[in-house]
């Protein structure tokens, strides 16, 4: 193969490789806005529980009370929905992670079949050379021979 080829291949992967770790970026932040979210609805929970308590110590009719007690269902729906949104981001950060790891080692074999290719290229240049010099010996030898 071609070194151009191999350029063009290498290319294209790290450039895969850079939309998969862009994927994963954007997984790992949504994974992070969801725990940020579920503590905020757990801080918010625990803010009304406490309202409730200073409330109930102060009496409280039972409509106040069945309000907060919806309002607190509310919450705790929440944090529900909000779980299982993190878990799925989880999940999906996971998955992320797989995909660009496997781009990662796409990238990595093309990079050492090129790093070889030149190597052969090097290597076949230094024998071309060698061949030369000894070419360029042997001429200047029959040379004095000659004379």
């Amino acid at each position: 193969m071609a070194m151009k080829q191999l350029d063009t291949i290498l290319k294209f992967e790290k450039d895969n490789e850079q939309r998969c770790a862009d994927q994963l970026k954007l997984a790992e932040n949504e994974y992070q806005q969801n725990i940020t979210r579920l503590q905020g609805v757990a801080d918010y929970r625990l803010e009304y529980m406490k309202r409730l308590s200073q409330r109930a110590e102060q009496g409280l009719d039972s409509a106040t009370y069945r309000h907060y007690h919806a309002f607190i269902a509310k919450l705790d729906t929440a944090a529900k929905q909000v779980e299982i949104a993190m878990r799925q981001a989880k999940a999906l950060v996971e998955q992320s992670k797989s995909i660009w790891l496997k781009q990662r080692q796409k990238v990595k074999a093309v990079e050492l079949l090129r790093d070889k290719r030149l190597q052969k290229m090097a290597v076949a240049a230094q024998r071309a050379e060698q061949k030369m010099f000894d070419e360029i010996a042997t001429q200047q030898f029959v040379r004095r021979a000659l004379r």
